[in-house]
């Protein structure tokens, strides 16, 4: 990731950009639907990307589930940014963010697999997560048509395979 770009956490100010860079990608069927008003109201939750006008160019967020299980969710990079380390550099926060609340299994359900693959997460059943299925799955409209695959990831053994 180039020094023109600012990883950091979401501001009140953010939401409409944030909800812009989402559907951009939930109008493609990529991911859901989010309004201003669901992101202003999670804003603590997300990190965004800030390029050197001052553009958003990439959005994440942490979605807990548990005191010990949270989704790496609603990742989302500009066309334009693509291939410069942003999508890695936004994981990577919302990690950040979930250790600092005290969350180490951390999961994705996506439509990049590789992407997940290639930063260390494992694919796993998503029944490993049934508070996801009963709080967002039971009422998503792609419920019986998702094509999404989990991944996860525990932070505390990332962080000893890489000490060792």
């Amino acid at each position: 990731m180039g020094s023109d770009h600012l990883v950091r956490r979401a501001r009140p100010q953010d939401a409409a950009a944030i909800s812009r860079l989402n559907n951009i990608f939930a109008d493609e069927g990529q991911m859901l639907r989010r309004s201003p008003e669901m992101i202003s109201l999670a804003i603590d939750d997300y990190v965004v990307v800030q390029n050197a006008v001052g553009e958003l160019t990439a959005c994440g967020a942490i979605k807990e589930y548990s005191p010990s299980v949270a989704e790496i969710a609603a990742v989302a990079v500009s066309r334009e940014a693509r291939g410069n380390g942003l999508g890695r550099a936004i994981v990577t926060a919302v990690e950040a963010l979930a250790r600092k609340r005290g969350i180490y299994d951390v999961f994705a359900l996506t439509l990049q697999p590789d992407f997940f693959a290639r930063i260390g997460y494992l694919r796993v059943d998503r029944a490993r997560y049934p508070e996801k299925i009963r709080r967002d799955c039971l009422a998503c409209p792609r419920r019986f048509a998702c094509n999404e695959i989990c991944f996860a990831k525990n932070l505390v053994l990332a962080e000893v395979e890489q000490a060792a």
